[in-house]
């Protein structure tokens, strides 16, 4: 590889491991427009696996409350796989772009309208409902976009729990979602040796960036955090949109 091409993958891992250790989430949303510029899109989906494995290590170590957690939100965390599975299936159906591009508006929607008009928290007995249901949601749209985000993250930010059990549950979440898809990139042959030494030599620059940002989470307070949160999610919606103008564009 040659200079620009490591600094593009170090700045990448920085970036995203910064606004993964502040906000608890997004370091492959971060990461993969950077690496998708510089790189392409192959060739980066492969090498944010293993980071953002390890910067998910690295924040539910931070977070705590991990037996709580899994306990408590077991079953959707259950119902993902299948619905990750069913994804994946989907995806060779539709236009991953389009996908993309809607998912981008509603994230930007979602975020704006409940930054802006708050509703109210779902109780406990509700919250335990829809679990599965959010669960089995958010794996059938990351097998299909590629965002982990969605329907999961409003609905456990809807619960109001403390930032750390909720970087917790989002991060078991993430966790289980890019293990699954490690399996599904090395099936298609993407995962190759050379994107697992890329990426082990990039857990430099992702252990620090996501200290750095860690230590910034833990200066806001629970609203702080939330209204963060939102705002990334705007951001997340924004990416996602302009990625599929800049790919239908290329076309």
């Amino acid at each position: 590889m040659n200079l620009e091409t490591i600094f593009i993958i170090a700045f990448a891992y920085l970036v995203a491991a910064f606004v993964k250790g502040a906000t608890g989430l997004g370091f492959s949303t971060s990461a993969l427009p950077i690496l998708a510029l510089g790189l392409g899109l192959k060739s980066g989906m492969p090498l944010v696996i293993i980071p953002s494995l390890v910067s998910n290590l690295i924040v539910m170590r931070q977070a705590g409350h991990f037996g709580e957690t899994l306990r408590r939100f077991w079953p959707m965390f259950l119902a993902t796989i299948p619905g990750l599975l069913l994804g994946l299936t989907v995806l060779d159906l539709i236009d991953s772009l389009v996908a993309g591009a809607i998912l981008g508006v509603v994230l930007i929607v979602y975020g704006a309208f409940t930054l802006f008009r708050p509703g109210r928290p779902l109780s406990d007995r509700l919250g335990r409902k829809l679990a599965p249901v959010s669960g089995f949601l958010t794996g059938l749209v990351n097998g299909t976009t590629g965002s982990q985000v969605m329907p999961i993250l409003p609905f456990v930010l809807a619960l109001r729990l403390d930032p750390k059990r909720f970087i917790q549950a989002i991060n078991i979440s993430f966790t289980l979602s890019s293990l699954i898809m490690a399996l599904g990139l090395a099936k298609l042959g993407l995962m190759t040796a050379d994107s697992i030494w890329i990426s082990l030599a990039g857990l430099v620059p992702v252990y620090v960036g996501t200290r750095l940002g860690g230590a910034v989470r833990q200066r806001m307070g629970a609203e702080s955090f939330r209204k963060v949160v939102l705002m990334m999610l705007i951001v997340f919606g924004v990416v996602l949109v302009g990625k599929s103008a800049l790919g239908s564009f290329a076309l």
